[in-house]
């Protein structure tokens, strides 16, 4: 291994390390109270030093999100009895980490806004992976029956992201608010009618 390629290695792996403490300090801080200086103390950098690995706070936010989504497809993908299941389980994981949806809420609505805001592309593109996503969930319970034939996949998908979204929201000022139970109602609206109702 050539000294270059391992400096590259330990560039990747601080740079790792940044966004797991990240993780920990926006959750547990909400976005607007965690600030780089405390990350790079915890990783034993000064505030110029993340600086080195990110080119400005908007950049490691958004790499911050991108880190939590990356955790949250094991969470998605892990086999449930109904395909909804991973869904759900991830909404109610997300009134463990306020900050973090806090953080997502807050850059998702700064993007929809603003053309050139420097997560935009990663927004249009984080949302087009979740319609694929929830596109194969959808799919999946029409073909076992759970969810009707004759809905629109498509609207159903984006129904979906439009309640989860604007739950999050209201649970952001009010916790009671119940968002995996909200979002588990919407899906059993759409279970098969008989011929009865």
């Amino acid at each position: 291994m050539t000294p270059r390629t391992g400096t590259y290695a330990k560039g990747l792996a601080k740079r790792a390390e940044i966004l797991a403490v990240g993780l920990e300090v926006v959750a547990e801080n909400g976005c607007r109270r965690a600030t780089v200086r405390e990350i790079a103390a915890r990783v034993g950098l000064t505030a110029a030093g993340v600086v080195h690995y990110f080119e400005s706070r908007e950049e490691l936010f958004q790499e911050i999100l991108a880190a939590r989504d990356d955790r949250d497809r094991e969470i998605f993908e892990d086999k449930q009895p109904r395909p909804i299941d991973g869904y759900l389980r991830l909404l109610e994981h997300n009134t463990r980490v306020r900050g973090l949806v806090q953080l997502y809420a807050e850059y998702s609505a700064e993007a929809a806004g603003w053309a050139e805001h420097p997560s935009r592309v990663f927004f249009q593109e984080r949302f087009d992976q979740l319609r694929a996503d929830l596109t194969a969930v959808v799919q999946a319970a029409q073909a076992d029956g759970s969810i009707g034939r004759d809905f629109d996949v498509p609207a159903v998908v984006n129904l979906l992201i439009a309640a989860a979204d604007g739950l999050q929201v209201q649970w952001m000022l009010d916790h009671r608010i119940d968002m995996s139970a909200h979002v588990d109602q919407l899906w059993r609206l759409l279970a098969p009618r008989t011929a009865s109702e």
